[in-house]
């Protein structure tokens, strides 16, 4: 069983990817965190394998992977194979020691931890942004081989760090940088519709948190937001900015999505 937690298409795609090479379902924590459903329970067969599949955060796992993971109760358990495979545009820094953390407390133990670089996403920031075009296809063809060498450490069962990309400073990056951020952009947000909205709701839909809720056809959101910038990426009229920092900046999401 494949759990995956996805804004743009990069951990959807993936999850898919997985999913399909290695039979196993997959369970969208998009959609789960969207129900009202106090626990979040599924039952096991013998064997089977359990699979995270998410964006970095800020070189961290997404909040609202870290809430699913709290609600989740899994009827079955006898030690499977516990994987995860996270997307990042570079690098990881500790997600591997946060996620093994946070899934010991659940007792379940991380068997391995894998990367995928995708397209960058976040562009909230001062000099981030999307990738060019020729980067965008770069990453997404290397993609493809990457995926297939974790499927084979996955079936083989060799957790091997080489196809973890941790990348450099990551403790500062993810004991200092990730919580500061995990913090401080949760909440009330920049975020508003530009008169070039289509009042088509889709923000609403894909919006995991459900802070954007539609008002006399309008999207606005709440103070729960948590960052994940689906909304602002699949928005197809190109219609929602942060402030006045994504004005100039590109958008993003996966061509299959």
């Amino acid at each position: 069983m494949i759990f995956h937690f996805s804004a743009t298409g990069n951990s959807l795609w993936v999850a898919k990817q997985l999913g399909e090479k290695l039979n196993e379902p997959l369970v969208s924590i998009n959609e789960v965190l969207r129900s009202e459903t106090p626990v979040f329970e599924y039952s096991l067969s013998p064997n089977e394998r359990i699979g995270f599949v998410f964006p970095i955060h800020s070189w961290g796992p997404p909040t609202l992977l870290l809430r699913f993971i709290k609600r989740l109760k899994l009827n079955g358990y006898k030690e499977p194979q516990v994987f995860s495979v996270c997307t990042c545009g570079d690098d990881a820094g500790c997600t591997r020691e946060l996620l093994s953390e946070i899934l010991n407390k659940k007792g379940l133990n991380l068997t391995s931890c894998h990367t995928v670089q995708m397209p960058n996403t976040y562009i909230l920031f001062p000099f981030f942004d999307v990738d060019s075009l020729e980067v965008e296809k770069e990453k997404l063809l290397k993609a493809n081989d990457t995926i297939e060498k974790i499927i084979k450490e996955i079936v083989e069962k060799n957790g091997n760090k080489s196809l973890y990309i941790k990348g450099f400073a990551s403790k500062i990056k993810s004991r200092i940088i990730y919580p500061f951020f995990s913090k401080y952009t949760y909440g009330a947000s920049k975020f508003y519709a530009t008169e070039n909205c289509t009042h088509c709701g889709l923000c609403e839909k894909c919006c995991p948190n459900r802070n954007i809720v539609m008002k006399e056809r309008n999207p606005v959101w709440l103070q729960q937001c948590v960052q994940c910038l689906a909304c602002i990426h699949r928005c197809p009229a190109r219609a929602i900015e942060y402030g006045k920092i994504t004005l100039k900046k590109g958008r993003y999401r996966h061509p299959d999505l």
